[in-house]
């Protein structure tokens, strides 16, 4: 209709009117991606589990470690700088509970140790109050401490303990140890001031760094330094070996013609330390002649059934009055120290309760007082005899270069320590190091296990 609202909009007479088309109009180009897009650069970040050692403070390695991002990233720690720790002003990083990073100093140390106490894992005596049976007289020990009754000498080379059980991927311990040829990785550890707080007990050193009552700590140590010279000299010949120190137990054993030493009288055989004997001639580096030679070896072979048969109970070669002296000794260590030995025991029998794991100790300690440590401290089933050095005489460097020959190059070595004795050992075999300097220390190590790091 004219003059209405549909005469003048052609939009309300047909629902689909033409469009009008424009001369001047320009038509949009399709649309195009105008940016390739590159894949973004993974500068720092890998996935999956990093190498061997990288994420873990402490363990340092020839090769594989990350160098520290420009930032100054905390955590990650080259081959180079490991090597300057020990000096003042570095920082040691180590990991609480709650899995969150920080530095650790001496003072909050005690704060690291957010671990439950391990009662259950502290070195206890086992004290058999029956007396053991007697040998025939004269058969043996200096002090007339006899054998057990059924003490055998076992091989325990890598034993598993049902106490530890590895997290990190399920293993599962077998039901018998493995062979050397079935081992995978060795745990190569110091013994003061790693596995025990000894040495540092008497210098003054620990109480100095950890802030502890330095006449109450170094009396502990000259009680604990007179058991161990005590239970050496008078159950381990240590008046006969002191000047004849072997590296290893077997070290005299082609010397040995098996004899039996049920009757053997040790006091009456007129061996008199390396000058006795009174043969001419020179064995291994020792004097004395081939029947002073086979005496020393009757020694640590001796040495040796004493070990096995004690290693559980080494209350039985001490008096009822050392007996609980040494109970007490343990469980005021224990107090100062803040359950270092616990702690420290707990990484040593979760790598027990591995398979085709193995504890050895390498020690500057001479060999016959580094056994009677082992023993009084509780750790004689962790470490069978067969698995202790001591390097007192060639050095650390050549102690793990003899393991190495005994257990193959295809076996991994971990070396666990303090010292720059064997850090620079470790450095020279191309073997990993995890340094020990405070609690944090411990706990690290013993995450780093449950992660199937190490």
């Amino acid at each position: 209709l004219p003059g209405s609202a549909a005469a003048s909009n052609p939009w309300l007479l047909s629902s689909s009117p033409a469009v009008t088309s424009y001369t001047g109009q320009v038509s949009f180009p399709p649309l195009a991606q105008s940016t390739v897009y590159s894949a973004f650069p993974q500068t720092g970040q890998t996935y999956g589990l990093p190498p061997f050692g990288a994420m873990w403070p402490g363990i340092k390695t020839e090769t594989g470690l990350p160098e520290a991002p420009s930032g100054g990233q905390p955590g990650f720690l080259s081959f180079s700088t490991a090597y300057t720790s020990t000096q003042p002003g570095q920082l040691h990083y180590s990991y609480p509970s709650q899995g969150k990073l920080h530095p650790a100093s001496p003072d909050t140390a005690a704060t690291l140790l957010q671990v439950p106490q391990l009662a259950n894992l502290t070195p206890m005596l086992c004290l058999d109050a029956s007396p053991p049976e007697n040998l025939p007289a004269g058969a043996a020990l200096p002090t007339n401490v006899a054998l057990p009754a059924g003490a055998r000498d076992q091989d325990e080379v890598g034993r598993r303990n049902s106490v530890g059980k590895a997290k990190g991927k399920g293993k599962k311990s077998d039901s018998c140890p493995p062979t050397d040829t079935d081992l995978e990785r060795i745990f190569l550890w110091d013994l003061d001031e790693t596995i025990i707080i000894f040495h540092s007990l008497l210098t003054g050193s620990y109480a100095q760094k950890f802030g502890k009552d330095p006449a109450t700590v170094l009396n502990l140590g000259l009680q604990m330094e007179e058991l161990i010279f005590e239970l050496a000299d008078t159950h381990l010949f240590f008046n006969d070996l002191e000047e004849c120190d072997q590296v290893h137990v077997e070290d005299v054993a082609s010397d040995d013609n098996g004899q039996d030493l049920s009757n053997y009288n040790f006091l009456a055989d007129g061996f008199n330390g390396p000058s006795g004997g009174g043969a001419s001639g020179t064995t291994t580096g020792v004097q004395g002649g081939v029947e002073w030679m086979r005496k020393l070896a009757f020694r640590y072979r001796r040495l040796k059934e004493i070990y096995n048969s004690y290693k559980r109970n080494v209350g039985g070669l001490l008096s009822p009055m050392k007996r609980e002296l040494l109970i007490r000794l343990q469980s005021e260590i224990e107090n100062v120290t803040d359950a270092w030995l616990s702690t420290a025991l707990k990484s040593l029998l979760l790598i027990q309760s591995r398979g085709k794991c193995m504890n050895v100790l390498v020690t500057t300690t001479q060999l016959v007082p580094a056994l009677a440590k082992v023993l009084l401290y509780g750790l004689g089933d962790v470490f069978p005899i067969e698995n202790i050095f001591s390097a007192t005489k060639i050095g650390k460097e050549s102690c793990f270069e003899r393991i190495v020959s005994r257990f193959g190059k295809k076996v991994t070595y971990v070396v666990i320590g303090d010292g720059r004795d064997e850090e620079f050992a470790a450095k020279q075999h191309n073997m990993p190091f995890w340094r020990i300097s405070t609690h944090g220390d411990l706990v690290s190590l013993h995450q780093a296990l449950e992660l199937d790091f190490l």
